[in-house]
């Protein structure tokens, strides 16, 4: 005959084997994924475990963003608003994580900043090429033509581009608008009114330092950013708008992140959802840009497919 107590001890050992259980079932979603915690609540999903397992584990993409308003103004203390912060807000929510600025001097540093692991991304805005594409996926979401901010009332009138002809102008070095310039003084030449002469600076900031203090006649900048500048000191600058007839075209802006990184074709798919909800088109007017806006954001649209 059993004792009556006999199979208490078996009770035991199966309740602590389901208990047991229940524990390695919990670990394993945690380390399902290599160990981060599930998406955050209002993300995506299924974008959030695309994301590189590095940045699951930090919780954060870092943006490298030199001073270039509208895109990116620099407040006391390093505080940074402006369009890019408005994306990477709104990305931030589609991949559930944090984003922040490391505030650069230029765009070269952004970008060797990128290439040796200090940043993950940069909204630039940044001009699309094939040869960047070597190295970067981009993602493009507005496209722009140049612009050149000119104080009130200089001493010789600048009403229109061609006038800027045997002018000092100031731009950003590397920029897409450096390259723009390069056309408008080919132009110039080729009208026999002199060569533009091109005054390279770290950002727009420095340009318009340059304007008013008289080391340039004008700053060279995105017409986005001519227009930010023309709209928050009025009276002070007016601007006039390179031509395709002096070499203008519109070109693609990016976002650009490491290849090595396998970063890019996620933000593509975020992107496509800020495209899809309306965030996209919100924010581009919101900041008076629904004259660039693109129909959908484009990978690396440089690259010939």
């Amino acid at each position: 005959m059993r004792h009556p107590s006999f199979p208490r001890p078996r009770r035991l050992t199966l309740a602590a084997l389901a208990a047991s259980a229940l524990v390695l079932t919990g670990c394993g979603a945690q380390l399902g994924d290599g160990g981060s915690s599930p998406a955050p609540a209002g993300s995506d999903a299924g974008l959030h475990g695309e994301l590189p397992q590095s940045i699951k584990d930090s919780g954060v993409i870092r943006f490298a963003g030199d001073s270039h308003p509208p895109y990116r103004t620099v407040g006391p203390g390093g505080a940074v608003t402006g369009i890019d912060k408005d994306f990477q807000d709104a990305l931030g929510r589609v991949l559930g994580v944090r984003t922040e600025t490391v505030v650069v001097d230029s765009l070269p540093a952004a970008l060797q900043g990128m290439l040796a692991d200090r940043y993950d991304a940069f909204n630039g805005p940044v001009k699309v090429t094939a040869e960047r594409e070597k190295q970067f996926d981009t993602v493009t979401w507005m496209t722009t033509r140049t612009s050149y901010v000119v104080p009130a009332n200089p001493p010789a009138p600048i009403g229109r581009t061609d006038d800027l002809c045997g002018r000092r102008v100031a731009v950003v070095t590397a920029s897409v608008v450096e390259e723009q310039l390069r056309r408008l003084s080919a132009f110039c030449e080729r009208a026999g009114r002199g060569p533009v002469q091109s005054i390279g600076l770290a950002d727009t900031n420095a340009t318009l330092l340059a304007a008013q203090s008289g080391r340039a006649e004008a700053a060279g900048m995105t017409q986005a950013a001519a227009i930010d500048v023309t709209t928050q000191q009025k009276g002070v600058y007016t601007y006039v708008t390179q031509t395709p007839e002096q070499g203008a075209t519109a070109d693609k802006l990016a976002l650009y992140v490491p290849k090595s990184a396998e970063l890019g074709p996620v933000m593509q798919k975020a992107f496509e959802v800020l495209s899809r909800d309306g965030t996209y088109q919100q924010i581009m007017s919101r900041w008076g840009l629904s004259d660039v806006t693109v129909p959908a954001p484009q990978f690396n649209a440089g690259t010939p497919a």
